[in-house]
């Protein structure tokens, strides 16, 4: 199964999916200690994750749903954010503070796609988290490529190697969502973090995604001739599979496999995050239905929440399935994953 990922809600799917694939490759194991099946055979997760959000801080890489993504399979992360890792510490954060790294112009020259090598802490980033955000960096300076220096992050993680976490792609920091606001431009960080998403929101748009390309790894898994399945997870649909699916090329593949999104929108309120401003924004109705018309032109099948009657809609050719989307707990994340794999 090919999964694309933003944060927050797709790394909570993802936290079910991996233990519905852990007991999938448990019951084959039995199979083959009874003489059928062969571990080459069986499927895998490959998740492509947007990062278009991603900023130089104090001289290291951060990649927001990256990490997300890291630490929800890791069962690391934070379980009341979802972002960043659990019981983490900010001294390295209070200590640069007081040495004189402040939080720059906006939120910093970080926010561009320069290196980043300014001492400069536009966001709290915790000690363990900030760990990652500097050997993935070494990893980048030593000429590994971001795709490379995830795969040995997921590694050190403990994380299965049949579960393979793919940058979108593989220039680092050159893809970036930039928000119109009434009072001017914002990197997506900056809105989010720093306005803490207050400002109104006139447009959308990804910056640099026009002269980079998806990775030799992304584009293989989207345009292998393989039957699997290609799930969109409950992200934003805006910023966090958006700027996937600007990447040159991957709207076309995805025409050519079979596509289900789950919606991450609950009749007119998305679950979490400021995707219905964003949605507003780019002309979309705020609902299930404006999920799909987001997909529509490769979307087979989009999964709304059982009862919501904002998702009663014509989708063309496409189907529209319900079942109960919101998770609260690993429990019906795995219920989701289980529905997502055999019911669909």
């Amino acid at each position: 199964m090919i999964v694309l990922s933003g944060g927050t809600g797709t790394p909570k799917l993802l936290v079910g999916l991996k233990r519905a694939f852990e007991k999938e490759r448990e019951r084959k194991r039995e199979e083959e200690r009874s003489g059928g099946g062969r571990e080459g055979e069986w499927e895998g997760l490959k998740i492509i994750v947007n990062t278009a959000e991603d900023v130089w801080v104090s001289g290291n890489l951060v990649c927001p749903d990256l990490d997300s993504v890291l630490y929800a399979l890791a069962g690391e992360i934070d379980r009341e954010k979802w972002w960043g890792v659990q019981d983490d510490s900010f001294c390295t954060h209070t200590a640069l503070r007081r040495l004189g790294c402040g939080l720059g112009s906006g939120l910093g020259s970080g926010l561009g796609r320069g290196l980043g090598r300014e001492c400069e802490e536009s966001l709290k980033i915790g000690d363990k988290d900030r760990a990652t955000h500097i050997f993935r960096s070494e990893l980048l300076r030593s000429g590994k490529s971001l795709t490379e220096a995830t795969a040995l992050l997921a590694r050190q993680f403990g994380i299965p190697e049949w579960i393979k976490i793919l940058p979108m792609t593989d220039a680092p920091a050159s893809v970036s969502t930039r928000i119109l606001t009434p009072a001017g431009e914002l990197h997506f960080q900056e809105f989010w973090v720093a306005r803490r998403g207050e400002p109104e929101v006139l447009d959308v748009y990804f910056d640099g995604v026009e002269e980079v390309r998806a990775s030799e790894e992304v584009v293989c898994a989207l345009a292998s001739g393989s039957e699997e399945k290609v799930l969109i997870g409950p992200s934003n649909p805006i910023t966090s599979v958006g700027p996937i699916l600007s990447l040159r090329g991957v709207r076309e593949m995805l025409r050519r496999k079979k596509v289900v999104a789950v919606s991450p929108i609950l009749g007119s309120e998305p679950v979490s995050g400021p995707a219905a401003k964003f949605m507003r924004a780019k002309g979309f109705e705020v609902s299930a239905c404006g999920v799909f018309k987001c997909y529509e032109d490769f979307l087979d099948a989009l999964v709304v929440e059982k009862g919501d009657k904002e998702a009663e809609c014509q989708v063309g050719g496409g189907k529209i399935l319900k079942t109960e989307i919101l998770i609260k707990n690993d429990a019906e994340s795995e219920r989701l994953a289980k529905f997502l794999r055999e019911d669909v």
